[in-house]
């Protein structure tokens, strides 16, 4: 096995175990990185919008990872979520490629769970999958290789920061955080399923706290709700609500700066079965608990890191037993499910992808797509689109009923067949990683059956979606018959639900019996998958008689709490350099006559802007704004700009700084 910090070497499992005193069962070990692309001109995952485009940083998007080690077998888990719109098979293909070069067979797909946020305000073209690139522009491997470098060096930290510790685990509920936004489809589902969610929401928290001797070093928080309290018209980078709680977590409570080079506090708040919890608690883009994008983001991500907190510090149940892992491959689209998962006792089956027409109405709640569609069947417009709508063989469509089908995007390998399913032990806790967003129900009915397999409570298994692959929604069959956005969304059919349940099922079964299965074959890699037609830089210029860092509007003499401060500088293009786990901008204080960073580009407080003024001759501005919050102590101040600029001529990159007036803060 590799070495890890200070010193320790795994090597036999006795020999792992004399280095932990029984106080200390795992070796646990934290790590986080900046997973940011480009800041402007990159389209964004999530709305499928295709004119929203990213126009800068409200806050910066990072991998949040843990590895878990059982020093009396040996076994490992590396687990890591990320500020994503979703996790492609393609990121966690190539994070395995890089960790192996690293690290041998120390991880593997087996032992490896990456999954995403669901923030829906990042730059997208990750994945290979056409149907998810589309209203990107295509693959982007700028932004690819962020992701996927941030998550190989917070796994790698992770891994270097091993040490003797415990984890306990501790559960709570948060029922102002989420609303069904599917509430027709919901209905749907047998009263007994219904009355295990009175509210129509699984307001479940489940908190792991990790401790390193004695000392906390990190907390992950399971919670479902979508990545949308930031609207499709936003065009700045941002976590949204997960990303602001663990942004108060880890910034604001545990004194973390993430520009500083030394472990801290990671709190990561990934997500369970959220296909059909929005937090845009009035059911409308934007709206609830106010009728501010940024300000709802604020509230239900503090109302997350709460209640966290709270679960937090009373989790007093110790995590005992083994560590273990299991992943095969599931071609999703050939799954004959048998009629002990099915809700008529029947056997039935899945097919190839298939795209609906409410998928194209968009969730109206969150945020609405073709204008003119609406959710739900039956569609008055479906005449209409069967008539012209030829792609779609009948007997796909037959079998997709009442689907209104109008993409075979598996036929097209514009979205993957084949998935990667997972079940990941910890202790007495079991995670199923499914790569898809599965309503609260459909979860509810997955989750049940792998526990029942594994003769274990209900409350110990979690539905963790967005995991290891990305293929849109799973519903319940009877959810599936409202064919409201989900349902249009659920690819393979009426029957996924069940297919899921007995895939699972035999996961669960080898691995209480210690049985090896197939792996399975990897999901193939489409031709066009790399297809890109969104442009690079050409040049940047500063304009005449102007130049890079020069500021154009400069800050007052003096400001107090609850002002703003803006400054536009002269810049370049922001994917020239995307400065990684660094920034574009700094809010200084001078201390003792030296000026300080005091905030960055991570900081709520702050906002970076990037606007094209002049696309002929590659002239640009930056605008920083910083919201000065009550609290901040009175001082001198100055705002900085970082940035890089692309000679036309040359090619050559070069960086460059400028900086505002000092103005006073009292």
């Amino acid at each position: 096995m590799a070495a890890v910090a200070g010193g320790l070497a795994l090597g036999t499992g006795q020999a792992a175990a004399a280095d932990n005193p029984a106080p200390y069962p795992y070796l646990v070990g934290r790590g986080i990185s900046d997973i940011t692309g480009a800041a402007a001109e990159s389209g964004m995952m999530g709305y499928s919008v295709i004119g929203q485009q990213t126009s800068g940083i409200h806050q910066r998007l990072r991998a949040r990872a843990f590895v878990i080690v059982d020093p009396a077998s040996g076994n490992r888990i590396a687990w890591c979520n990320t500020d994503q719109g979703l996790l492609p098979f393609a990121v966690f293909h190539e994070v395995l490629a890089r960790l192996t070069a690293t690290h041998g067979t120390t991880y593997t797909e087996q032992n490896v769970s990456l999954s995403a946020t669901h923030t829906h305000s990042g730059p997208g073209g990750c994945t290979h999958d056409l149907a998810y690139n589309l209203s990107i522009g295509g693959f982007q491997q700028q932004n690819f290789d962020a992701v996927v470098s941030g998550i190989v060096e917070a796994i790698t930290a992770a891994h270097a920061d091993l040490k003797p510790g415990t984890i306990t685990l501790g559960r709570g509920e948060l029922t102002d955080a989420s609303v069904n936004r599917s509430r027709p489809a919901f209905e749907l589902n047998p009263q007994a399923d219904k009355d295990v969610y009175p509210l129509g929401i699984d307001p479940t928290m489940t908190v792991l706290r990790f401790r390193q001797g004695h000392t906390d070093v990190g907390a992950i928080s399971w919670f479902p709700t979508h990545g949308t309290s930031m609207t499709n018209t936003n065009t700045l980078i941002s976590g949204d609500n997960k990303g602001y709680a663990a942004y108060a977590w880890e910034h604001d409570t545990a004194g973390v700066r993430y520009l500083d080079d030394t472990p801290g506090f990671v709190a990561a708040f990934p997500q369970t079965n959220a296909g059909d919890m929005s937090p845009n608690l009035n059911l409308s883009p934007g709206s609830g608990p106010t009728e501010d994008e940024f300000e709802n983001t604020r509230i239900i991500g503090l109302r997350q890191c709460t209640t966290a907190q709270q679960i937090h510090a009373g989790a007093a149940t110790p995590i005992s037993g083994s560590v273990d892992s299991l992943l095969r491959y599931v071609d999703m689209s050939q799954v004959q499910v048998d009629g002990r998962y099915t809700p008529d006792g029947r056997t039935h089956h899945t097919s190839s992808g298939v795209i609906g027409l409410s998928t194209l109405a968009g969730s109206i709640e969150d945020g609405p797509g073709i204008p003119g569609l609406f959710e739900g069947t039956p569609s008055p417009l479906a005449p209409l689109i069967e008539q012209i709508n030829s792609a779609v063989p009948q007997w796909l469509a037959d079998e997709q009923a009442p689907k209104t089908s109008v993409i075979p995007s598996g036929l097209l390998q514009a979205t993957p067949d084949v998935l990667p399913l997972q079940l990941l032990k910890i202790g007495q806790l079991y995670l199923i990683g499914g790569p898809a967003e599965y309503t609260i129900v459909a979860g509810l009915r997955i989750r049940r059956t792998v526990a029942e397999e594994l003769g274990v409570p209900l409350e110990n298994v979690l539905m963790q979606g967005y995991t290891n692959g990305y293929s849109q929604y799973v519903t319940t069959p009877e959810e599936y018959e409202g064919q409201q956005y989900e349902g249009a969304s659920t690819l393979f059919g009426k029957y996924t639900t069940p297919a899921y349940q007995q895939e699972f099922a035999k996961l669960a079964s080898a691995l209480r019996n210690g049985v090896t299965l197939p792996l399975g074959e990897l999901p193939p890699d489409p031709a066009i998958g790399t297809l890109s037609i969104q442009p690079g830089v050409i040049m940047d210029s500063p304009g005449l008689l102007r130049s890079y860092g020069q500021v154009l509007t400069d800050a007052a003499a003096s400001y107090q709490a609850g002002q703003a401060v803006t400054v536009v500088f002269v810049t370049g293009h922001p994917k020239n350099n995307l400065r990684r786990r660094s920034t574009f901008l700094e809010v200084q204080r001078l201390k003792d006559g030296v000026w300080t960073r005091h905030l960055d580009d991570s900081d709520w407080q702050t906002k970076y802007r990037w606007q094209r003024t002049d696309a002929l001759t590659g002239e640009s501005n930056a605008t920083i704004t910083w919201d000065i919050p009550p609290g901040t102590p009175p001082g001198t101040y100055r705002i900085v700009h970082h940035g890089d600029a692309k000679n036309g001529l040359t090619g050559a990159i070069n960086a460059f700084a400028g900086a505002s007036r000092p103005f006073t803060v009292s």
